[in-house]
């Protein structure tokens, strides 16, 4: 356990720059699917709407799926693309995907949350609020630390096939890559837990209010 707390404060302590790159892309990539919202038209808005409101009415009739579904759905999705990243981060081209795909989750969390409240205005927030935020505090830290483990094994292997010299052993460095992105998937494994059994009950509480 102190092994464990002593190798995640020298990860942080080592990769500080690449950190705060990393929060600033996705945040980044949050106020683009933001701003994305405002580029729709008319028509792709009220086709969204139509389609939300019908989900809204079935949610508030209990039309969710079962939670126990919902769990194995949510943690396998979020398991295949962290399983993804670790994958990309072992080799130097899947550099660029890894920010990719990190971009990405920003711009559909900014997405998600901004046509909400463009839409429905303060029910909206409220709605994206109990929605979105409370498994995604614990998957944004998930993803940012998997992207930066991801992201400084794949600059160490390219440190070391430009300075041969400075050879160290690969077998370390990837069990101890492989065992931080596994503990993430603690935090993956109660994200998907809240996504299943807390979140839907949350939902239909705020849409049963609002109907």
């Amino acid at each position: 356990m102190e092994s464990a707390r002593y190798y995640m404060q020298r990860h942080l302590e080592e990769n500080k720059t690449l950190y705060a790159f990393v929060g600033v892309l996705f945040l980044m990539g949050v106020i683009f699917g933001a701003i994305i919202v405002n580029s729709l038209s008319l028509n792709q808005k009220q086709d969204l709407y139509t389609y939300l409101s019908r989900f809204f009415v079935q949610a508030a009739e209990g039309g969710f799926t079962s939670k126990t579904d919902m769990f194995f759905q949510s943690f396998g999705h979020y398991l295949k693309y962290m399983g993804l990243m670790w994958i990309l981060g072992l080799s130097v081209i899947g550099l660029p995907v890894i920010l990719v795909m990190l971009f990405l989750k920003g711009v559909v969390i900014g997405f998600t949350v901004g046509f909400l409240v463009n839409q429905m205005g303060w029910y909206g927030f409220l709605l994206s609020f109990v929605s979105v935020l409370p498994q995604n505090v614990l998957l944004i830290p998930a993803f940012i630390i998997v992207t930066v483990a991801a992201v400084a094994f794949s600059f160490k292997m390219i440190r070391q096939l430009a300075f041969k010299r400075h050879h160290m052993p690969f077998l370390p460095q990837l069990l101890r890559y492989t065992l931080l992105v596994a503990g993430v998937g603690v935090m993956v494994l109660l994200a998907s837990t809240m996504e299943a059994f807390f979140t839907p009950a949350l939902m239909e509480q705020v849409i049963k209010w609002s109907i």
